[in-house]
Parts: C-alpha cells; sequence; structure tokens
C-alpha cells in the first residue's frame, strides 16, 4: 500500500477535501487499520459545524467510531477484526491506575487528537484495541459494528456508572443515534424501561427491540411530563424512588426536563452535550439525597462486555445504522445537521484501488 486515501476537514463548515497521506513508519505499539467502517456522530458535527476545536491543528481526518482489520502491528493482531475506541488512554496515569481511564489526560482519540476513520486506514495505538469475537459477525456486518466505538460503548460505560440493577426504573431522555442503545441496555440490566422523545417515528423504533413503554412529550409541559411518568412508573410496577435518568438529548429542555425528574435517591446520567446553561436548584440534591454523575467515552477494559452482549444477540446494532459510501460524506454531515437522517450513519470506504 503506497498511501491512505482520506477526507479531511480544511475548516469548519467547508466541504470536506479527499486527500492521499503516505503511510507513516509504524512506530512502536502503533498499528495500522484498514476501516471497515467510521460512524457518523455528533461530536463530529460540532468540530465541522458548531466550532468545537479539534486537539489535532486543521486540515484534519475525521471519525472516532472506527471497525477495521489489522494489517500491520504487532504480530499477535494483524490480520484480526478491531473496534478502535473512541477514548485510548495512557495506561499509567493516576486517573488510569484508580480506574477512572476514560478520562485520562493523556488519552487519544481518533478523529481529534490525529488522523481518524474517514479513510482508507488509521495508524493508531495498538495497546486497547478490542478484539471482535466472531460471533458478533454473525448478525452484524465489521462496518456496522463501528459505531460500538462510542454510540454503544459509552452508554454501556454509563448504566455501569449509575449502578442500575435488576427491578430499577430507567428513564432515557432522547432515542436518537445513542439513546437507542441506552434504551436497550437499561433493559439488558433489567430495568423497567421508559424512553422518551419529541419524535415518535424514533420512538416507534424501539418495538424492533421489545421496549413498549414511550412517551411523546413533544406537546407537553415539564409539569405535565413528571405527572405522567409517576403514572406510568405505578402501572409498571416499578419502584417510586431511585429512578435512573439517563439525559441522552443534549438539549437545553432535555436537560431541564431530566433534572426535575429527579427525586429520592435518585440518579441523573448526563451523556447528551450542549453548550446552552441551565438554571438549577442544586439544593434538590441535598434534599433529596440524589446524585447527578457525567461519563466521558468508555474505558477500552469495558469493550469486551458489550461486544458479548452483540455476540449474545441480546444487543441489537443493525437495525438502527445505515451504510453509505464515504463518497458521500458531504452529503451525509449536511443530512445529519439537517436532523433528515434516522439512524446512525456509518461511511465506509469506496476510494479507488481501496
Amino acid at each position: 500500500m503506497d498511501s491512505i486515501q482520506a477526507w479531511q476537514m480544511i475548516a469548519g463548515d467547508e466541504p470536506f477535501e479527499s486527500i492521499e497521506l503516505s503511510v507513516p513508519k509504524l512506530e512502536d505499539g502503533k498499528a495500522l487499520v484498514e476501516v471497515a467502517g467510521c460512524g457518523v456522530c455528533h461530536t463530529d458535527l460540532s468540530f465541522w459545524h458548531y466550532g468545537v476545536p479539534t486537539r489535532h491543528e486543521l486540515p484534519l481526518v475525521l471519525g472516532h467510531e472506527i471497525s477495521g482489520i489489522v494489517v500491520d502491528g504487532p504480530s499477535d493482531l494483524i490480520g484480526k477484526a478491531v473496534i478502535i475506541p473512541a477514548v485510548m488512554p495512557c495506561g499509567e496515569c493516576d486517573l488510569c491506575t484508580v480506574g477512572r481511564s476514560n478520562i485520562c489526560q493523556k488519552q487519544q482519540m481518533p478523529g481529534n487528537d490525529f488522523h481518524g476513520g474517514f479513510a482508507s486506514h488509521v495508524v493508531t495505538p495498538a495497546r486497547f484495541l478490542a478484539e471482535i469475537p466472531e460471533e458478533a459477525l454473525h448478525n452484524h456486518s465489521l462496518a456496522e459494528l463501528a459505531v460500538i466505538a462510542d454510540a454503544v460503548s459509552t452508554p454501556y460505560q454509563v448504566m455501569v456508572k449509575s449502578e442500575i440493577k435488576q427491578g430499577d426504573f430507567a428513564v432515557v431522555i432522547g432515542v436518537g443515534g445513542v439513546g437507542i442503545y441506552a434504551a436497550q441496555l437499561a433493559k439488558v440490566f433489567g430495568a423497567h424501561v421508559l424512553a422518551l422523545d419529541i419524535d415518535q417515528n424514533k420512538l416507534e423504533q424501539l418495538e424492533q427491540v421489545g421496549l413498549s413503554q414511550t412517551l411523546n412529550i413533544k406537546e407537553m409541559d415539564i409539569r405535565d411530563v413528571k405527572k405522567r411518568v409517576k403514572e406510568i412508573c405505578g402501572e409498571m410496577g416499578a419502584p417510586p424512588n431511585q429512578w435512573k435518568i439517563f439525559e441522552m438529548s443534549g438539549t437545553k429542555p432535555g436537560q431541564e426536563l431530566a433534572y426535575a425528574l429527579l427525586g429520592i435517591a435518585g440518579t441523573l446520567s448526563i451523556v447528551g452535550f450542549t453548550m446552552d446553561k441551565l438554571e438549577i436548584r442544586l439544593s434538590n440534591l441535598m434534599a433529596f439525597d440524589a446524585n447527578v454523575i457525567g461519563t466521558w467515552g468508555c474505558k477500552p477494559e469495558l469493550y469486551a462486555d458489550v461486544l458479548k452482549l452483540v455476540a449474545e444477540d441480546k444487543l441489537k446494532i443493525k437495525p438502527f445504522t445505515e451504510t453509505f459510501p464515504m463518497s458521500q460524506v458531504n452529503k451525509i454531515f449536511q443530512q445529519t445537521l439537517e436532523h433528515k437522517l434516522m439512524k446512525r450513519s456509518v461511511m465506509i470506504p469506496d476510494f479507488e484501488n481501496n
């Protein structure tokens, strides 16, 4: 292979540009992965449209939800199908050694710290590559599994952090490209799951994975939502307290609602991101003895658990992903910005001589 073909970001809101990059000599600890698929994430959209700066100076190849085949690097990995974690820690610092490696301050993120997955190949640290079991490919293509790198693994980590357990009442606010997996995972953990959204089509998608308790909150104010959620909780036979609330929408109204739903001994997990600010009464946390937690990415050691759920067909990805040729990357980013796509987009390399 003489070069890496890619689509790079030159500047915000400008079209992605097709380029060729030279293949560097691999340093120790690095691997060359032939990309099978790369998901389009809201974070990519933030870099491209909303002015969020990348850590690596532009131009830069975006894309951090990557699956592929190792074609060079450590001998024990060559030929293996892998997921490149969206967050790759150093593994040595104080945060890594106390189990907080997902927020390691020396972390490397594809499409942010180095060239990412909207390309034919990616040069990446090899240490934390997640090998994909053959069983996980029985019902999904390797490209479709790319979304595990962020859209699936991030809500998995927040489920673990929230200490969700059998019989809990879980409220998932926003069931788009990430929330759709949060709802599934809450069910896998044994919770009674209620999904909230303003888009009926998104709510109806959940029927494909056996989740029927949904509430369209488009025309409802917060007081009415709270009342109806309490009623549904009772109808489901779930506990009236210790709710697990997962804010996945990344919107100001979604976060305001999530905080309003926080009650006695409850836990609110913030996954969606917005630059908007909220005005809230923090004393509610004291009065309800409640918790609010955040999450960033997913620790590499949890990927095996996610892949096991996929391999056992307990977690379904295929119904909620759609693949497109990478040459359509500009079109897909624009359609994502305009909310015209129902499913998580995965770009598949279609470069000449790829």
